[in-house]
């Protein structure tokens, strides 16, 4: 039985955007939270591709982590994910070849099946393809082969990216990317801080299904977490009305720049229990509040890895919620 004690955590994030800030701040302060996070052991800084929204800045993923990944020295950089079905695969693995050439050993992969945004902005992507979501395993197999060494003859080949390793990862939030990476003997992110339930069926499917390949021998699955640390319950449960606030904007289809947090945010009875439900993978409190909740969601999961990610305004306090967190981890017991 894996122990649930000493396990990795990692970062996710979405380079927020606040109204007075603008993106160059954004940036900014994602390095900023990647340098920390690499001093205090986080393992890998994925960032993820959505677009046509004012409070994220990640819409060039790949261009984005090159910047972090130049800032930062040892922690794994990579994508949480890039959105497949928006790009050719050549030009994926010609980017994510740059960025294993100039940061070897450093690079991530994460693949997502969604657009990342909405229908409009979809069709503006790829306006070409209209069921690109069908094409995503012809796609990842054919990214993969643009990895593997160049073969006499081969006619297009990623240049560069042909014989790199680059860690190639399936995300998802249902159970169809679940078994595509079980089929593949690829590992597995799950994101179940916004899309948590089928959280409990997908890992159950990668793990029964798994192929070992030569990328990977074992089923590793990875599970995304809402963490908003302070060192009150009260404070964080403010930190986390910007969340909230953002959730609901988006619902509302006034997707806008992260809002600062708020006593009380205004929702009905409804948005609140919508709220509760979509972000009910979130540990929120002091830190033995959230020591608990994460060692009881690692216990329940027995995932290989945590993801974290953290919608916080102020990036003092940003900062502050990954380093409590970060502490957490160090008092979660072996079971």
């Amino acid at each position: 039985m894996k122990k649930t004690s000493g396990i990795p955590f990692s970062v996710l994030d979405l380079a927020p955007v606040k109204a007075e800030g603008g993106t160059g701040e954004a940036f900014r302060e994602t390095l900023d939270l990647a340098r920390h996070a690499e001093a205090w052991g986080y393992r890998r800084f994925w960032l993820a591709e959505h677009h046509n929204m004012p409070g994220i800045a990640s819409a060039a993923t790949a261009v984005l982590i090159g910047y972090v990944a130049g800032g930062t020295r040892t922690i794994r950089v990579g994508s949480g994910g890039v959105m497949l079905p928006n790009h050719a695969p050549l030009v994926v693995a010609e980017q994510f070849g740059t960025l294993e050439s100039l940061y070897p050993g450093r690079i991530d992969l994460g693949l997502g099946r969604a657009p990342g945004t909405d229908q409009l902005t979809m069709r503006a992507l790829r306006r070409n393809l209209s069921n690109a979501g069908d094409d995503f395993p012809r796609d990842v197999a054919e990214l993969l082969s643009y990895f593997a060494p160049a073969r006499p003859g081969q006619m297009v080949r990623a240049v560069p990216g042909a014989g790199l390793r680059v860690p190639v990862w399936l995300l998802g939030s249902s159970l169809y990317s679940a078994q595509l990476a079980a089929a593949l003997g690829l590992p597995f992110a799950f994101a179940s801080h916004f899309a948590p339930d089928y959280l409990s069926q997908a890992l159950a499917a990668y793990r029964d299904e798994f192929r070992p390949s030569g990328a990977l021998r074992e089923p590793y699955a990875v599970a995304c977490v809402n963490a908003f640390a302070a060192d009150t319950d009260e404070e964080a449960r403010r930190l986390f009305t910007s969340l909230q606030q953002a959730f609901v904007n988006l619902r509302r289809g006034r997707p806008g720049f992260l809002p600062p947090p708020v006593e009380d945010a205004g929702l009905s009875e409804v948005e609140r229990a919508g709220v509760a439900h979509v972000l009910r993978y979130s540990a929120v409190g002091s830190p033995e509040t959230v020591r608990q909740w994460l060692e009881f969601f690692i216990e329940a999961t027995r995932v290989d890895e945590i993801m974290v990610t953290s919608q916080i305004f102020d990036h003092a306090a940003r900062l502050r919620s990954f380093e409590l967190v970060a502490g957490a981890r160090g008092g979660i017991k072996a079971s």
